[in-house]
């Protein structure tokens, strides 16, 4: 099944997506530039393809991620940020989540933040069992 994001026609991004919910997580990590970094939520910075693709096996097994809809911005030096909103569905909960990509000139994937948008409270009662985290508020 092709993803199809309300206001985001860019390939690299569809891809992360398709290829995300498809399981193929080496391929996910290849739209990632050599020293792209993923931020995933709960969690520290990821950094590289390889080590993206090996946090993607072990993570993000049995998610999908459904994005909705999406606003693209242009940044300095032909780098471009896409916002995207919708939501990350596991077998234990479904969660509003704010996907922040920035890409480089090549199309490749130089960062890419995932937030969840919920309350600290909420996203503790989201974790899945057998797993210890600490909320941090984030500093504004």
């Amino acid at each position: 099944m092709n993803i199809a994001i309300e206001g985001i026609a860019e390939p690299t991004i569809l891809n992360y997506f398709n290829t995300l919910n498809a399981g193929d997580f080496t391929a996910t990590a290849a739209l990632f530039a050599e020293d792209g970094v993923m931020y995933p939520p709960l969690e520290s910075a990821v950094v590289g393809p390889e080590a993206i693709a090996s946090y993607l096996e072990r993570e993000a097994q049995d998610i999908k991620a459904e994005p909705q809809q999406g606003i693209i911005d242009n940044l300095a030096d032909h780098h471009i940020q896409l916002q995207v909103t919708g939501k990350a569905h596991t077998s234990w909960c479904s969660v509003n989540v704010l996907w922040l990509f920035i890409l480089n000139p090549q199309r490749e994937i130089i960062e890419a933040k995932i937030k969840l948008l919920a309350s600290p409270q909420d996203l503790l009662s989201l974790r899945p069992p057998n797993k210890e985290y600490t909320v941090v508020p984030e500093i504004i």
